[in-house]
């Protein structure tokens, strides 16, 4: 019988996407956003812009690394990371999210506070890029999915506030994960708005009317 297979790992260069869409008028912030998995940059951006008062935000839509085929509209879509190699994957992650972060900001007129925003798998990439992206977060947005486990010894770094989107009938992220986060949260420091509504995994339009004024609040007067 042969021995098992020795796995190894080797860095490689990747090319990452991402989308921006300028503010229309004077910007008061740069939202970054992460979608679910099987999703994509254009899907993710098309539900932020829903959100009212979105003009006013520059919005850069990153893409997961991981592409695939949905099975069904053949659409190209991704996905953050499966539990092979998760580590790893997780620092790729991290410093593609940086540097996008960081192009932006060098390449586009950007003022105000620097906020991300996750929908079920993204939400552990918004609270990942705010503990360890290396750009001072004024604030995440969660809906739909759980802090990263990790956090539990990393902290939040600048981040103090986070708004949390639950759908009474979500049957993935329940009540019980939002308990846990909430602890979690409140040992890191961070004050926790909580936002339950009507509906499932998904997005609705009372959870974006809360997200208009949550990040109106980040907006510092004047």
């Amino acid at each position: 019988m042969p021995d098992e297979p020795i796995v190894e790992v080797v860095p490689t260069r990747v090319h990452g996407r991402y989308l921006v869409r300028q503010a229309a008028r004077d910007v008061h912030g740069l939202l970054v956003v992460f979608h679910g998995y099987g999703m994509n940059a254009s899907d993710m951006l098309d539900q932020v812009e829903a959100i009212p008062g979105m003009d006013v935000w520059t919005v850069v839509s990153v893409q997961g690394l991981n592409r695939f085929y949905d099975s069904r509209s053949r659409e190209v879509v991704a996905s953050w990371m499966t539990r092979q190699d998760r580590d790893f994957a997780i620092a790729d992650n991290i410093a593609f999210v940086s540097e996008v972060v960081r192009r932006v900001l060098a390449s586009r007129k950007v003022a105000g506070p620097l906020v991300f925003l996750g929908f079920s798998q993204g939400t552990a990439m918004a609270y990942r890029a705010a503990a360890g992206a290396g750009h001072p977060c004024q604030g995440v947005v969660a809906l739909g999915g759980d802090v990263p486990p990790e956090l539990a010894e990393r902290g939040l770094a600048t981040c103090r506030r986070v708004l949390i989107g639950r759908g009474l009938s979500d049957e993935w992220y329940d009540e019980d994960k939002l308990t846990a986060d909430l602890e979690l949260l409140s040992a890191l420091g961070c004050d926790a708005e909580v936002v339950r509504f009507p509906g499932g995994h998904e997005w609705t339009e009372e959870f974006r009317q809360r997200c208009e004024g949550f990040l109106a609040s980040l907006v510092e007067p004047g």
